[in-house]
């Protein structure tokens, strides 16, 4: 189980009055809070199905496909249609409680963690696990200065290769 965004949401969600003074918070209720600061900050109202769309992100180290969402979330509301799902991760990419990760082949993936991480890739099933660690410092100050004119905001590192498994089964010869 993932540890509470709170952390990472700024201090705007730190700052929000307890919901029910006289009871201690769970991370649940601080997770939920720090989506109602996000999605109010950002225009956005907050709904049972966004709010089931975090939790399940945030509670999930696997980086799933939208469709993994759907399927994954509709345990809790048989009622949530594909549609909303996808609605429902993009209003929380673009309120930054979510990163949306895409391939060149089209594809998306969804990670609820938002602090600096990098990421490994397995070409062969897809799956997607998160590496530690972020550029050392300077590393990414040389590397814009040398990008030749390019204007560089930020950056992605994803590693890819074969997971334990698929490189079980046998690694296609490069």
């Amino acid at each position: 189980m993932r540890r509470s965004l709170l952390p990472q949401i700024g201090a705007a969600a730190a700052a929000l009055p307890p919901k029910n003074p006289g009871r201690m918070h769970t991370h649940a209720d601080m997770d939920e809070q720090a989506l109602r600061s996000a999605l109010e900050c950002s225009g956005q109202r907050f709904t049972e199905q966004r709010a089931a769309v975090f939790r399940f992100l945030v509670g999930t180290d696997s980086h799933p496909s939208a469709d993994e969402v759907f399927l994954a979330v509709r345990r809790e509301l048989p009622g949530i249609s594909l549609a909303t799902v996808y609605k429902s991760l993009e209003t929380l990419v673009g309120c930054k409680l979510a990163v949306k990760l895409t391939y060149s082949d089209g594809s998306a993936r969804y990670d609820g963690r938002t602090d600096p991480h990098h990421h490994a890739r397995c070409l062969k099933c897809g799956k997607v696990v998160d590496i530690p660690g972020h550029l050392a410092d300077g590393e990414f100050e040389y590397l814009r200065d040398h990008a030749n004119g390019f204007i560089v905001i930020g950056y992605r590192l994803e590693l890819y290769g074969y997971c334990p498994d698929c490189a079980r089964e046998g690694v296609p010869a490069a």
